[in-house]
Formats: structure tokens, sequence, C-alpha cells
């Protein structure tokens, strides 16, 4: 991956062209054979989907292929596996705004006693946790646009370097906001936008009539201490 000295940095990157039109079109077609249970809808349309990964061979695929998984393995290591798939969309009927915050559970197996774990909560059927700030600093997302995420539709609003200090309380964020200033991530259909669950992000709701959808994959590496397991382990982890 190139830039990776600067995705450390500043906490995220935009990679064009990760995908074919063809491999985005495959996608949005399988994304209508979502289970129900994993559905969020509005008004009649799906906005937000669970537990792809498990729902969606198609999604797995790609999560798995060289494109996805090779920048995530150039950040993380050899080692990297995907542990989280999600579906946002949002359209006219669907829209919303999100504040400013950092992306701090994971989905698990199970609920377990773990020292420095939680609170808890449970999403689609799937437990989920705040894990200690080092589990989430050995993280990567990486957020696939099946939609061009103009300055129109709602796209990512970033604080570049916020993720670099773990966990921010509502000062600290207002601190870096005021600091480092906010980049909007325009991403093209077929493109992703890199980042670390730690950065700082936002969105305003989307001003225009088409879709933005995005399929956004956390990956992970090595295990998860006392006893708590990736609720997307593969059986076989390298700890590189």
């Amino acid at each position: 991956m190139k830039g990776l000295e600067k995705f450390e940095q500043d906490g995220f990157a935009i990679v064009d062209e990760v995908l074919t039109g063809e491999e985005v079109d495959r996608l949005i077609t399988a994304l209508g054979a979502v289970r129900s249970g994993s559905r969020l809808e509005r008004a009649g349309e799906v906005y937000a989907s669970r537990n792809l990964l498990a729902d969606l061979p198609e999604v797995r695929r790609i999560a798995e292929g060289e494109a996805l998984l090779g920048l995530a393995r150039a950040v993380l290591g050899s080692g990297a596996f995907p542990v989280r798939g999600l579906l946002f969309d949002k359209t006219p009927t669907a829209n919303w705004g999100v504040p400013w915050h950092q992306d701090l559970t994971i989905a698990i197996k199970r609920r377990v006693s773990a020292p420095g774990f939680g609170p808890w909560t449970v999403k689609a059927g799937v437990p989920h946790v705040r894990p200690p700030a080092e589990v989430l600093e050995r993280m990567v997302t990486i957020r696939l646009h099946l939609d061009e995420a103009g300055p129109e539709n709602g796209p990512l609003l970033v604080v570049p370097g916020s993720h670099q200090q773990g966990r921010l309380d509502v000062p600290s964020s207002q601190e870096w906001l005021d600091k480092a200033g906010v980049q909007t991530c325009l991403v093209p259909r077929g493109g992703v936008l890199m980042m670390r669950p730690l950065l700082l992000h936002a969105s305003s709701p989307s001003n225009g009539p088409a879709h933005r959808r995005v399929i956004h994959l956390e990956y992970a590496t090595g295990t998860l201490p006392f006893g708590v397991e990736w609720h997307e382990q593969p059986p076989t982890v390298n700890l590189d």
C-alpha cells in the first residue's frame, strides 16, 4: 500500500478503483438477500444491515479477497482477517447525520467476564462490547463505496491525527476539532476509505436523490484476551 506512513500519521486514506464496476454491481444485487433480522428499514427502504459477513457469501468473498484483504494486511500484517461487516445507505426517505464520534465497540461470539471489556450490548442478536483502547488500535476499517460519495450525499468527515491519543472525552474531541480541522472524504464508486476506528469522524445528511451505499468492514489480527473471541474469528489465527 502506498502512503502507509501518511496513513499512520493521519489515521485515514482514500484508495480509488479498488473494485470494478461489475464487482460493485454484484454486491448491490447480493444486498437484496440480506436476512430480515439483520436489516434496518425506514419507509420501506433498507438503510442499514448488520452481520453481512455471515449473511452474504458475496460480501465475505470480497472481504477476504486480495483487493481488500491486501490493504488490511499492509497495515496490520499478514495475519489480518475481517471481523465485522455492516451496510449503511443514505436515501431521500432514509437519511441521517452522525455526530462526531470514535468507533468504540466490537462484535464477539459470547459475553464473558473480562477485565477492561464493557459495557455490553446486543445488536441483531450478536453481543457487542467496548474493549480496551489497545484492541481498537490494532484494527483497521475499510469502507467500500458502492456509490459516489460526493459533497452532496453525506460523505464522511474526519479529523486527521485524532486516532493517536486513544479514547477521547468531549473536551479532548473539541480540542482536536479546533487544532486539526476537518477533512471531507470524497470517495468514488468502487473506491475505499481506510481508517483507524479511533479516528474522530462524522457525517451530515445527504442532500441529493441518490443512494450512498457503503459496506463497512472491520479487520483485526490475533486473538483477544481473557477468553473473549471475535464474532468472525477464523479457525486458525496467525499471530504475526
